[in-house]
C-alpha cells in the first residue's frame, strides 16, 4: 500500500511539474499563479503546496530539472574522436548535433524565460547556465585541448576556443529565437550554420 502511495505521489508531482512547465512558458513566472498551475494538473491547489513550498520554488525545480537533458550533449562532445583525416566532417556532425538540441523551441523557450526572470532569480539564472550550458562549454574545451595536445587544433586557450565554436553556431538561430519569440530557421538552414561554421572554425583553429 505504502508503495502504491508513494506512485501515486510521485505521478501527482511530475505532473505538477509537466503543467508548471507549460504554465510558466506561456504566461511568464508573474503572469502565472499556483491556481493555475493546479488547474493545468487536475489537482487541488492543496495538493500543489504539498510538493513545493511556494511559486519560486515550483519554478526553480522546473528550471533546473531541465540540466540533466545536457547530459547527453556531454557524453557526444566527450566522445568526440580524434582523426585528423575526418576532423572537418566530424566536427560539422558535432556542430549539427550541438544546434539540433539548442534549438529546439522548448529549449528556446526556457531560455526566454530564464532570461526574462534574470534580475529577479539571478542566482538560479546563473545555476542553470552553470550546470547545463557551461558544462558543455567546460566539455569541448577538453577536447579541444585533447586535438591541440595531437596537433589536430592549434589553440593555447582551449575555453575561449569553445566560445567561439559555440559563438558561430548559436549566434544566428538563437538570437532570432529570443527577438522574435519562435524558431526562425529551417533544417537546412541548420545544416548551412553548422557547415559554415566548422569552417570558420577550422579557418582559424587548425
Amino acid at each position: 500500500m505504502e508503495a502504491n502511495e508513494q506512485g501515486r505521489s510521485a505521478r501527482k508531482r511530475q505532473a505538477i511539474m509537466e503543467a508548471a512547465t507549460r504554465t510558466f512558458m506561456t504566461k511568464g513566472y508573474s503572469g502565472t499563479s499556483m491556481d493555475d498551475i493546479a488547474k493545468q494538473a487536475a489537482v487541488s491547489k492543496q495538493t500543489v503546496y504539498k510538493h513545493f513550498a511556494d511559486k519560486e520554488k515550483l519554478f526553480a525545480d522546473i528550471v533546473l530539472a531541465t540540466t540533466d537533458r545536457i547530459d547527453g550533449m556531454v557524453d557526444l562532445v566527450s566522445g568526440f574522436p580524434a582523426d585528423g583525416d575526418t576532423l572537418e566532417e566530424d566536427l560539422t556532425r558535432l556542430a549539427r548535433q550541438f544546434l539540433t538540441a539548442v534549438t529546439q523551441p522548448q529549449v528556446l523557450q526556457l531560455r526566454r524565460l530564464v532570461i526574462a526572470n534574470a534580475d529577479t532569480f539571478p542566482e538560479l539564472g546563473a545555476s542553470w547556465y552553470e550546470q547545463g550550458f557551461e558544462r558543455v562549454l567546460v566539455t569541448l574545451a577538453a577536447t579541444f585541448e585533447r586535438l591541440a595536445d595531437r596537433g589536430l587544433l592549434k589553440t593555447d586557450d582551449p575555453m575561449l576556443a569553445a566560445h567561439h565554436f559555440s559563438g558561430l553556431l548559436l549566434w544566428i538561430p538563437v538570437n532570432k529565437a529570443m527577438f522574435t519569440g519562435s524558431s526562425q530557421h529551417t533544417e537546412a538552414e541548420l545544416d548551412h550554420y553548422a557547415a559554415a561554421g566548422i569552417r570558420a572554425f577550422l579557418a582559424a583553429y587548425r
